[in-house]
């Protein structure tokens, strides 16, 4: 039987993932924590250091990636939204077929405006109304945002904008739930606004069918 004594220790090595999904990792850690920090500390609470112990990486790491507050918050917030607008769309097949569809695709799009997406933006809202540099960053933001927003509105309930009015009638729908989302921030209004949500599909379908449009509820 042959000696093991001198043999050679068996050296398992597990390969590191590359730097860019390092990388790549770290900013979505301090993205998510941003969010998170900003619905539960507002502005003033979420600085760097702040948002960067919550993602698990040093204030060093969180500012290689975003050298100021400003510019980490406010990407945190679009990468929220644009997330929220695809899982919106990705949604749209499991909405239900017939009369109720509008009243669902109603419910879908408040939705957007009681979640953390809007919540998150609210924050930034508030203290861009009193900081002219930041304010300076989120209304391109906001603006980017909304046609996001619009259109994706606009998928869901099939609609077409060149027929007139009805992109006024998309807009108010979008005014309508953001105003739903501001009623719901302090106290449970999810009553309410179930009733609400269901008369505005039937405004929805008496104002858009006479227009011309697809139908939504095949």
């Amino acid at each position: 039987m042959p000696s093991t004594r001198n043999a050679e220790p068996v050296v398992t090595t597990v390969p590191r993932a590359p730097q860019q999904d390092r990388s790549r990792a770290t900013r979505q850690r301090l993205l998510d924590a941003a969010v998170e920090c900003l619905v539960q500390l507002g502005w003033t609470g979420s600085t760097v250091t702040v948002v960067a112990e919550r993602a698990g990486v040093s204030r060093g790491a969180a500012q290689h990636h975003f050298p100021t507050r400003e510019a980490l918050i406010t990407a945190a917030v679009e990468h929220v939204t644009e997330v929220r607008v695809a899982d919106m769309q990705r949604e749209l097949d499991a909405l239900p077929k017939g009369p109720m569809r509008t009243e669902a695709v109603v419910e879908l799009i408040v939705s957007w405006f009681t979640g953390l997406p809007f919540r998150a933006a609210l924050e930034l809202w508030v203290a861009a109304s009193a900081d002219p540099n930041l304010r300076g960053l989120v209304v391109p933001l906001e603006t980017r945002t909304g046609r996001k927003v619009h259109q994706a509105a606009v998928e869901l309930l099939g609609v077409d904008e060149s027929v007139p009015g009805v992109r006024e009638t998309i807009q108010a729908t979008l005014d309508l739930a953001r105003g739903l989302g501001l009623a719901n921030l302090l106290t449970d209004d999810s009553r309410r606004r179930r009733r609400i949500v269901r008369q505005w599909a039937q405004v929805l379908d008496t104002v858009l069918a006479p227009a011309g449009t697809a139908d939504r509820h095949r």
